[in-house]
């Protein structure tokens, strides 16, 4: 099951008390304070990995709580610090404040950590409070209380293709051919309804991850059909693909199809009308006359879009479509590490 958004309670470790105790040594007279440091609590520590794609876990077990610290002891003995509890979550997650909305981290990267509830410090224990003209202080200090909320989790899919397209313009077969990745392929709308990542090989020791988005319509910015649900899935894409039907099947006009697709997606991030694309025609193994095809591929010329026709049943053209994707992803990786 995919589950794009969770809603957690995160408590830290309370702080230790410090101790107030005094020595008792054998012919030593007023022996003074020695009582130790309370312990840090533990912190709460949202940490990525590549092997979940989903937040299903956190949709089931929502309380997560760090041990509290010990207490100091005497002979200045520091009490001990509190674990800290680490959650495991996938790349792409954004983590928010339920209450006001912050945006606290983003989890990225593999291994990357973002401590999201502090625990509480340790207090300080009377032998920290000794002077020359107090010499046996009873003040100590407790604990700090810990950082405790409730939490949003927002997972975006990390993909550098994503493919674009009305139900049935042939994404899940695509994605299925040039990948590992199964999805349900079946001639009917909205077969697919969750996104689905395939790692795919271009050559040279070279791959991408490409994601098939599911579920746009006219009026998806407004959230008609599944709408915003996978809409935000698109926006960490490098390059986007607008996959079009153009078989001898489709009653759509191609032109017209590729306009409410750009419109769309426009409409929901105006930076997404600004990201590297090309239109793609699909289903070219069943184009008939071709006149679909001949339409949308004169209208890409003169509009200077980038334009291919595949088969994904045959593989026809596929090899042209990745050789201009990994061309573009060096182009796109390039300009990154320029700017970084």
């Amino acid at each position: 099951m995919f589950i794009d958004q969770a809603k957690i309670f995160v408590k830290a470790g309370k702080g230790g008390n410090g101790a107030c105790s005094f020595r008792r040594e054998k012919f030593v007279p007023f022996g003074g304070p020695d009582g130790g440091d309370g312990g840090n609590g533990g912190n709460i520590i949202l940490q990525g990995t590549t092997r979940m794609t989903t937040l299903l876990d956190l949709k089931y077990q929502r309380h997560y709580e760090a041990p509290a610290a010990g207490p100091g002891e005497k002979a200045n003995c520091h009490g001990r610090n509190g674990a800290d509890t680490v959650i495991t979550v996938p790349l792409g997650t954004i983590i928010k404040n339920e209450e006001t909305g912050e945006v606290i981290a983003e989890i990225l990267e593999d291994g990357q950590t973002a401590i999201v509830a502090h625990g509480g410090k340790g207090g300080r224990g009377n032998s920290r409070f000794a002077t020359s003209t107090n010499r046996a202080p009873r003040k100590f200090e407790e604990g700090t209380p810990a950082e405790e909320f409730w939490l949003r989790l927002e997972l975006k899919l990390l993909a550098d293709v994503g493919l674009v397209g009305f139900p049935n313009a042939g994404k899940s077969t695509m994605i299925s051919t040039v990948s590992a990745a199964k999805p349900e392929v079946a001639n009917y709308p909205f077969t697919t309804l969750r996104p689905h990542l395939g790692v795919v090989s271009l050559g040279d020791f070279h791959s991408c991850v490409m994601a098939d988005i599911p579920g746009i319509i006219e009026g998806a910015h407004e959230g008609k059909g599944l709408g915003i649900q996978f809409l935000k899935h698109i926006q960490r894409t490098a390059i986007l693909l607008y996959l079009v039907d153009i078989s001898e099947w489709s009653t759509d006009d191609p032109v017209h199809s590729y306009a409410i697709l750009k419109q769309e997606l426009t409409a929901f991030d105006p930076e997404l009308g600004e990201r590297p694309f090309a239109v793609v025609g699909t289903k070219i193994d069943a184009q008939g006359t071709g006149e679909a095809r001949e339409k949308l591929q004169s209208y890409c010329q003169d509009a200077n879009i980038p334009f291919f026709a595949i088969s994904s049943a045959t593989r026809n053209g596929l090899d042209s479509l990745l050789d201009f994707i990994s061309t573009q992803l060096t182009k796109v990786r390039t300009a990154s590490c320029e700017t970084s």
